[in-house]
């Protein structure tokens, strides 16, 4: 009887121990979701890496592991669904806008896309990631130029740069220069809001299809952390 249970209790422990060492959902997200996805999953077991949305799908393509994808556009979804890298239909759970940012004291004297950017020191995103791609969209709905002095392949960089002191203005989403607090000026520009962006997820191929529906599900029952994040709800 003794070895009975003895055998039991071992068999107990190590099914404790098999729990402890599951594997984490891999997710992919883009920079812009560190915030509030990693409030979402506080208390899961959950491995984020987070960076531009093309570059993430770069990774993938590469051959990295993952079990879900969240994309800042659909454009960047698509190129990941034209790859094969995503499995089902991908879901769109959020949206999101473009802001100006200049430091506190706004040096430059910007008041928004206009005139009052020339000469300023200006950056933005890199036309192959989502905030770069509406950037230029955003500049030809209001008919100006830009002439910025770096492109970043992170809107979090763009941030940088400007809380650093390194640019006069940056164009970065709503949710990162309400994240910055008051370590940023925000300018907001009504072109942005005719055509936000909207946020995809989906499961990669290849991963655990399980953990990849967990967690895709958590996302969406997650909205009102999100709009407390400053984004948007689904369009």
């Amino acid at each position: 009887m003794r070895r009975v249970l003895a055998a039991a209790l071992a068999a107990l422990a190590l099914a404790a121990c098999s729990e402890d060492r599951a594997e984490p959902t891999t997710v992919f997200a883009a920079s812009s979701l560190t915030i509030p996805f990693e409030e979402i999953a506080e208390d899961r077991e959950v491995s984020f890496s987070f960076d531009g949305s093309s570059g993430l799908v770069d990774q993938l393509a590469g051959g990295a592991p993952a079990d879900v994808l969240a994309t800042a556009d659909q454009r960047t979804m698509d190129r990941a669904v034209e790859l094969g890298l995503v499995e089902g239909e991908p879901t769109m759970f959020a949206t999101n806008r473009l802001v100006l940012v200049t430091p506190p004291d706004n040096p430059a004297g910007v008041t928004g896309l206009d005139g009052s950017l020339d000469g300023a020191k200006l950056v933005v995103c890199a036309p192959e990631v989502p905030c770069g791609d509406a950037s230029a969209r955003l500049a030809e709905r209001a008919g100006v130029e830009l002439d910025p002095v770096s492109e970043e392949t992170k809107v979090t960089d763009v941030l940088g740069k400007v809380i650093a002191g390194e640019a006069d203005a940056g164009l970065v989403y709503f949710t990162d220069a309400r994240g910055a607090g008051d370590e940023v000026h925000v300018i907001e520009m009504p072109e942005a809001t005719e055509e936000p962006n909207t946020y995809w997820i989906a499961a990669v191929a290849g991963g655990d299809p399980e953990r990849a529906a967990g967690f895709i599900r958590l996302v969406g029952n997650s909205g009102p952390v999100l709009e407390r994040h400053g984004f948007g709800p689904r369009a």
